[in-house]
C-alpha cells in the first residue's frame, strides 16, 4: 500500500506535466491513442466525482452555515464571472458557433477538484475551496443549463433537460455515493483516499486522451484563436477572483482560494456535456479539451507564484 501511496503522491505532484505529455501524444499521434473511446468519458468523470465524494465530510458542508458570506461570494462569482468572460471573449475573437458554445459551456460549469489541490499547493484556504467546489457542484444541475441557455439561445439550440439529467447522473450521484460511503465506512476509506490522486490523474488523462485524439485534426485546424481564448479565459478568471478578494478585503488565504476556484473549471464535465447539449456541434468539445490541459499547467505555475506571497 505504501508503494501505491508514493506513486499516488508522484502523480499528484507532477499532474500538470503528465497531462501535458498525454495531450501532446494524443494530438500528434492520435492513431495510437484512439483506443480510449469518447463513450468512456462519462464513466471516467464519474470515477473522479466518486473520488471527490470519498474526501468529503459533514464538516465541509458546515462551512456553508458557519461562513455563509464567503461561500455566497464564491458561488456568485463562479457563475457570473466565468460565463460572462467566456461570452465576451467568444464575441471579441469572433468564434464560430460551435466553438463559442464550447467556451461558454466551460464557463458555466462549476470548479473542479483540481482547484482544491491547487489551493492546497498555493497555501490558500482549503476548507473554503472545498466548500465552494461542493456547493457550486450541487448548484450546477440548475445553473449550468440555465446560464448556458441564456447566453446561447440566440445562437444555438441548448438541450437544457439533457444537460440537467447528465449532471445529476455524472456528477451528483457519484459524489453522494462517495460521501455516504465515507460517512458510514470512514475507517475503510481513509486508506483508499491516499491513492485517489493517482486514480484521478489517470482518469483525467484518459478523458484528455479520448477527447484530444478523436478531435486532433479539428484542434489543429482551429488555429491559434481558440487556444488564445481558452488561455485568456483561464488567466482572466484567476485575475478577477484575486481582484475580487482584494476588493472585498479578504485575507490572503481566502483570496488565493477564490482566485483558483474561479479560474479553474470542471472542463472534463464541459467536454462530457458538449456531446449531450450540442449533439450537432462536434467542435463544441474542443475548448473543454484544451482547457483540461491548460488549467493544470497554469494552476501549477500559479501555485508557485502564490507560495511566495505573504499569508496575511
Amino acid at each position: 500500500m505504501r508503494i501505491l501511496e508514493k506513486i499516488s503522491s508522484f502523480f499528484g505532484k507532477y499532474m500538470a506535466i503528465i497531462v501535458l505529455v498525454v495531450a501532446a501524444f494524443s494530438l500528434f499521434l492520435p492513431e495510437r491513442a484512439m483506443w480510449v473511446q469518447t463513450s468512456w468519458i462519462n464513466y471516467l468523470l464519474m470515477v473522479v466525482m466518486f473520488g471527490m465524494g470519498l474526501t468529503l465530510k459533514p464538516e465541509d458542508f458546515r462551512l456553508v452555515f458557519t461562513r455563509p458570506k464567503d461561500i455566497i461570494i464564491g458561488c456568485a462569482a463562479q457563475f457570473t464571472i466565468m460565463p460572462l468572460l467566456a461570452f465576451a471573449l467568444g464575441k471579441v475573437f469572433g468564434l464560430e458557433t460551435a466553438l463559442l458554445a464550447g467556451v461558454i459551456l466551460v464557463g458555466t460549469c462549476p470548479g473542479g477538484t483540481s482547484s482544491n489541490v491547487i489551493t492546497y499547493l498555493s497555501g490558500g484556504d482549503v476548507a473554503l475551496s472545498v466548500g465552494m467546489t461542493s456547493v457550486n457542484t450541487l448548484l450546477a444541475p440548475f445553473l449550468t443549463p440555465a446560464i448556458t441557455y441564456l447566453l446561447l439561445r440566440t445562437n444555438v439550440r441548448v438541450d437544457v433537460a439533457s444537460m440537467f439529467l447528465s449532471i445529476i447522473k455524472v456528477v451528483i450521484i457519484p459524489i453522494l455515493l462517495g460521501f455516504i460511503i465515507n460517512k458510514f465506512l470512514g475507517k475503510y476509506t481513509r486508506s483508499i483516499v491516499k491513492i485517489l490522486p493517482m486514480v484521478s490523474v489517470i482518469a483525467i488523462c484518459l478523458i484528455v486522451d479520448a477527447v484530444v485524439s478523436h478531435n486532433a485534426e479539428k484542434i489543429l485546424t482551429t488555429g491559434a484563436v481558440v487556444f488564445a481564448v481558452v488561455i485568456l479565459h483561464n488567466l482572466l478568471g484567476y485575475a478577477c477572483g484575486f481582484g475580487l478578494g482584494r476588493l472585498l478585503k479578504m485575507d490572503t488565504p481566502k483570496t488565493k482560494a477564490l482566485s483558483v476556484e474561479i479560474g479553474m473549471q470542471n472542463s472534463g464535465l464541459a467536454t462530457s456535456l458538449a456531446g449531450t447539449a450540442f449533439p450537432d456541434l462536434a467542435m463544441a468539445t474542443v475548448p473543454g479539451a484544451i482547457f483540461s490541459v491548460w488549467h493544470n499547467i497554469s494552476g501549477a505555475i500559479l501555485a508557485n507564484i502564490f507560495n511566495r506571497m505573504e499569508k496575511h
